[in-house]
Protein backbone atom coordinates (compact mmCIF):
# COMPACT_ATOMS: atom_id res chain seq x y z
CA UNK A 1 0.00 0.00 0.00
CA UNK A 2 1.33 3.47 -0.86
CA UNK A 3 1.56 6.10 1.71
CA UNK A 4 -1.79 8.19 0.26
CA UNK A 5 -3.73 4.42 0.31
CA UNK A 6 -3.46 3.92 4.18
CA UNK A 7 -4.19 7.97 4.80
CA UNK A 8 -7.25 7.06 3.02
CA UNK A 9 -8.37 3.88 4.86
CA UNK A 10 -7.99 5.82 7.95
CA UNK A 11 -10.87 8.13 6.89
CA UNK A 12 -13.49 5.54 5.61
CA UNK A 13 -16.64 4.77 7.68
CA UNK A 14 -17.62 1.03 8.10
CA UNK A 15 -20.94 1.85 9.09
CA UNK A 16 -22.80 1.64 5.86
CA UNK A 17 -25.31 -1.56 5.01
CA UNK A 18 -27.52 -0.41 1.93
CA UNK A 19 -27.73 -0.98 -1.74
CA UNK A 20 -29.16 -0.41 -4.79
CA UNK A 21 -33.02 -0.42 -4.40
CA UNK A 22 -33.21 0.57 -0.78
CA UNK A 23 -35.26 3.23 0.74
CA UNK A 24 -32.95 5.57 2.78
CA UNK A 25 -33.07 8.46 4.77
CA UNK A 26 -29.70 10.58 4.44
CA UNK A 27 -29.05 12.90 7.76
CA UNK A 28 -26.91 15.62 5.96
CA UNK A 29 -25.07 18.67 7.88
CA UNK A 30 -26.46 21.68 6.47
CA UNK A 31 -24.33 24.97 7.39
CA UNK A 32 -26.11 27.98 7.32
CA UNK A 33 -24.01 31.19 8.40
CA UNK A 34 -22.71 30.22 11.92
CA UNK A 35 -26.01 27.68 12.58
CA UNK A 36 -25.63 24.28 11.48
CA UNK A 37 -28.81 21.96 11.09
CA UNK A 38 -29.73 18.46 10.26
CA UNK A 39 -31.89 18.04 7.01
CA UNK A 40 -33.00 14.66 5.68
CA UNK A 41 -33.07 13.33 2.40
CA UNK A 42 -35.62 10.10 1.87
CA UNK A 43 -35.59 8.41 -1.08
CA UNK A 44 -34.25 5.54 -2.98
CA UNK A 45 -30.98 4.38 -3.49
CA UNK A 46 -30.73 4.37 -7.36
CA UNK A 47 -26.69 3.69 -7.96
CA UNK A 48 -23.67 2.90 -6.08
CA UNK A 49 -20.04 3.90 -7.21
CA UNK A 50 -17.28 2.04 -5.37
CA UNK A 51 -13.87 3.56 -5.22
CA UNK A 52 -12.31 3.66 -1.39
CA UNK A 53 -12.57 7.51 -0.56
CA UNK A 54 -14.23 8.38 -3.52
CA UNK A 55 -17.00 6.00 -3.02
CA UNK A 56 -20.49 7.83 -3.87
CA UNK A 57 -24.55 6.74 -3.90
CA UNK A 58 -27.79 8.55 -5.66
CA UNK A 59 -30.60 9.21 -3.95
CA UNK A 60 -33.70 9.76 -5.93
CA UNK A 61 -36.99 11.38 -4.46
CA UNK A 62 -40.09 12.68 -5.82
CA UNK A 63 -40.51 16.21 -4.12
CA UNK A 64 -43.77 17.47 -5.66
CA UNK A 65 -44.29 15.31 -8.72
CA UNK A 66 -40.82 16.61 -9.69
CA UNK A 67 -37.99 13.57 -9.42
CA UNK A 68 -34.80 14.86 -7.75
CA UNK A 69 -31.42 12.97 -7.45
CA UNK A 70 -28.69 13.83 -5.13
CA UNK A 71 -25.07 12.12 -5.38
CA UNK A 72 -23.63 11.46 -1.64
CA UNK A 73 -20.12 11.16 -0.96
CA UNK A 74 -20.34 8.08 0.61
CA UNK A 75 -17.45 9.37 3.33
CA UNK A 76 -18.37 12.68 4.01
CA UNK A 77 -17.60 14.33 7.38
CA UNK A 78 -21.30 16.18 6.29
CA UNK A 79 -23.64 12.86 6.43
CA UNK A 80 -24.78 12.79 9.81
CA UNK A 81 -25.90 8.46 9.10
CA UNK A 82 -27.87 6.86 7.25
CA UNK A 83 -30.85 5.16 8.16
CA UNK A 84 -32.11 1.96 5.65
CA UNK A 85 -36.43 2.81 6.07
CA UNK A 86 -36.80 -0.80 3.56
CA UNK A 87 -35.03 -3.09 1.65
CA UNK A 88 -35.65 -3.28 -2.43
CA UNK A 89 -35.56 -6.48 -4.15
CA UNK A 90 -33.97 -5.20 -7.44
CA UNK A 91 -31.95 -7.38 -10.11
CA UNK A 92 -29.67 -4.55 -11.17
CA UNK A 93 -27.04 -2.33 -9.68
CA UNK A 94 -27.53 0.73 -11.45
CA UNK A 95 -31.50 1.58 -11.68
CA UNK A 96 -31.72 4.36 -14.02
CA UNK A 97 -34.63 3.28 -15.71
CA UNK A 98 -36.88 4.78 -12.75
CA UNK A 99 -36.10 7.89 -13.93
CA UNK A 100 -38.70 6.99 -16.91
CA UNK A 101 -41.28 5.58 -14.49
CA UNK A 102 -44.13 7.29 -12.84
CA UNK A 103 -46.70 6.28 -10.24
CA UNK A 104 -47.15 2.65 -9.23
CA UNK A 105 -45.05 1.28 -11.99
CA UNK A 106 -41.79 3.41 -10.23
CA UNK A 107 -42.72 1.17 -7.36
CA UNK A 108 -39.99 -1.87 -5.94
CA UNK A 109 -40.69 -4.73 -4.44
CA UNK A 110 -39.34 -5.41 -0.36
CA UNK A 111 -36.77 -8.04 0.19
CA UNK A 112 -37.69 -10.38 2.43
CA UNK A 113 -35.25 -10.03 5.44
CA UNK A 114 -36.82 -11.25 7.98
CA UNK A 115 -35.63 -15.16 7.74
CA UNK A 116 -32.13 -13.36 7.68
CA UNK A 117 -32.90 -11.69 10.90
CA UNK A 118 -34.70 -14.90 12.64
CA UNK A 119 -31.60 -16.66 12.28
CA UNK A 120 -28.75 -14.18 13.17
CA UNK A 121 -31.00 -14.14 16.76
CA UNK A 122 -30.95 -17.71 17.10
CA UNK A 123 -27.00 -17.60 16.85
CA UNK A 124 -26.95 -15.11 19.42
CA UNK A 125 -29.02 -16.55 22.08
CA UNK A 126 -27.10 -20.14 21.95
CA UNK A 127 -23.38 -19.63 21.47
CA UNK A 128 -20.78 -21.98 19.93
CA UNK A 129 -20.01 -23.75 22.50
CA UNK A 130 -22.27 -22.95 25.28
CA UNK A 131 -23.90 -26.28 27.09
CA UNK A 132 -27.78 -26.85 25.91
CA UNK A 133 -30.45 -25.03 28.34
CA UNK A 134 -31.01 -27.13 31.23
CA UNK A 135 -35.06 -28.83 31.20
CA UNK A 136 -37.06 -26.31 32.68
CA UNK A 137 -39.52 -27.91 35.49
CA UNK A 138 -42.74 -26.74 33.92
CA UNK A 139 -41.98 -29.55 32.08
CA UNK A 140 -42.36 -32.16 35.02
CA UNK A 141 -45.27 -29.97 36.74
CA UNK A 142 -48.63 -31.48 35.59
CA UNK A 143 -47.42 -35.20 36.43
CA UNK A 144 -47.01 -34.07 39.92
CA UNK A 145 -50.34 -32.28 39.57
CA UNK A 146 -52.05 -35.09 38.76
CA UNK A 147 -50.15 -36.89 41.54
CA UNK A 148 -51.78 -34.45 44.24
CA UNK A 149 -54.94 -34.33 42.37
CA UNK A 150 -54.94 -38.79 42.94
CA UNK A 151 -53.71 -38.01 46.85
CA UNK A 152 -56.35 -35.69 47.16
CA UNK A 153 -59.36 -37.97 46.15
CA UNK A 154 -58.11 -40.94 48.13
CA UNK A 155 -57.71 -39.11 51.40
CA UNK A 156 -61.34 -37.82 50.46
CA UNK A 157 -62.70 -41.38 50.20
CA UNK A 158 -60.79 -42.67 53.20
CA UNK A 159 -62.32 -40.10 55.01
CA UNK A 160 -66.07 -40.83 53.57
CA UNK A 161 -65.37 -44.62 54.43
CA UNK A 162 -64.14 -43.52 58.22
CA UNK A 163 -67.21 -41.42 58.70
Amino acid sequence: MTIIEKIEQEQLKRDFNFRSGDTVKVHVRIKEGEKERIQLFQGVVIAMNRGGSRASFTVRKLSYGTGVERIFPLHSPNIEKIEVVSSGKVRRAKLFYLRGLKGKAARIKERDTYGKLKKKSEKAEAPVGAKAPAPVAEEAAPEEVVAVEESAATDTTTENNAS
